[in-house]
């Protein structure tokens, strides 16, 4: 018997024949042995939080899933990959888009000042903004700010282009950049390799990626449901990429957008990232700020969260909000290889 999790109907019960499902490992027995075979709903969207220390498998966890994804009908997986340990998922047919970059107008006018730490109502932050509103790329809006008609003081001027600058020197707008077409459009998905992006420019474009993702579902139900995975979320959810993020979370099910949120750091995200999460997946965990993350927000049926945590690499503790149960899995070995390990001296 195979046992779907993630589903509305019992897990137990077959799914119906065009459903989605990925293959995730194989329960936990008591002595430590494989048991049966285990899969997670893909059919339906999903809110989804992957934790656990540093290796223990938590990426190990989110490639697994990306594999699934890439693999099935009707879904178009988003990977972020921060630490460039997703590359592997091209043997599957995933693009792997390195130095990813998103069109100026990607960010509304607010997240401009968001990301350039402008208050809107300061005179930069109030020009970045109407630069922002009239023009549809970085070198546009520049000009604007430029312009010898603009009723803005000089010092105003130079303040809002130097951040504009700042922002032009991190090569990730371009007008011709990512869209939700172009990633929704992609037979196994994306892989956007942010490896080489400092942390504000890297937060630019998972914020325009996941409003976009977001805003093409509103706008219309699209021929493949997204799927969003993050690695190292905490250091997005604690950047401008934030309120896109909390948008996927709280209202993003309804049109069909899924988040797939991992981190060691689970006390660094919003209690939103916890609570709204249907599908936790925790791996070992150890640190008291992060286990109280969990146990605050997780349902009464969950127990005590310390003493059921697994405590071997590759298991994990699934809480399946659907049916309002948890599970012990093994999580299967990758089919494309992992880049997440530490290197050793030893084998240098």
């Amino acid at each position: 018997m195979t046992h779907v999790l993630g589903r509305r109907d019992p897990p137990d019960e077959e799914p119906p024949e065009n459903a989605s499902t990925g293959r995730l490992g194989t329960y936990r027995a008591r002595d430590g042995s494989p048991g049966a075979a285990v899969r997670i709903d893909l059919d339906g969207p999903h809110a989804g939080l992957v934790v656990g220390k540093r290796g223990y498998g938590k990426s190990y966890t989110l490639g697994v899933l990306a594999e699934e994804l890439a693999c099935a009908e009707g879904v178009a997986p988003v990977v972020a990959d921060p630490m460039g340990i997703f590359g592997s998922l091209a043997a599957l047919g995933t693009d792997i888009v390195a130095d990813p970059a998103v069109a100026a107008d990607a960010l509304a006018p607010r997240a401009w000042c968001d990301l350039l730490g402008l208050a809107p109502s300061s005179s930069a932050g109030a020009l970045v903004w109407q630069a922002a509103t009239a023009r549809s790329s970085l070198a546009g809006m520049r000009t604007f700010v430029a312009d010898a008609d603009t009723k803005a003081e000089r010092a105003t001027r130079r303040a809002a282009d130097n951040h504009l600058a700042l922002a032009e020197s991190w090569g990730v707008f371009d007008p011709d950049g990512l869209t939700a077409s172009d990633l929704l459009d992609a037979p196994a998905g994306v892989v956007l390799d942010l490896a080489g992006l400092d942390a504000a420019p890297a937060n630019a474009v998972l914020r325009a990626v996941a409003g976009g993702l977001y805003d093409r579902c509103v706008g219309g139900r699209p021929t493949r449901l997204p799927w969003l995975l993050i690695d190292e979320a905490h250091a997005f959810f604690e950047g401008v990429a934030d309120p896109a993020l909390r948008a996927a979370l709280t209202r993003g099910r309804q049109p069909g957008l899924s988040l797939v949120a991992a981190t060691q750091r689970p006390s660094a995200l919003p209690a939103v990232a916890v609570s709204q999460a249907d599908l936790l997946l925790a791996h070992r965990l150890t640190s008291r700020a992060d286990l109280d993350a969990l146990a605050e927000a997780r349902p009464t049926y969950l127990g005590s969260l310390e003493e059921r945590l697994p405590t071997d690499t590759g298991e994990v503790l699934l809480v399946d909000d659907a049916t309002e149960s948890v599970h012990a899995v093994r999580i299967r070995e990758r089919e494309t290889g992992h880049g997440g390990g530490s290197p050793s001296a030893s084998e240098l």
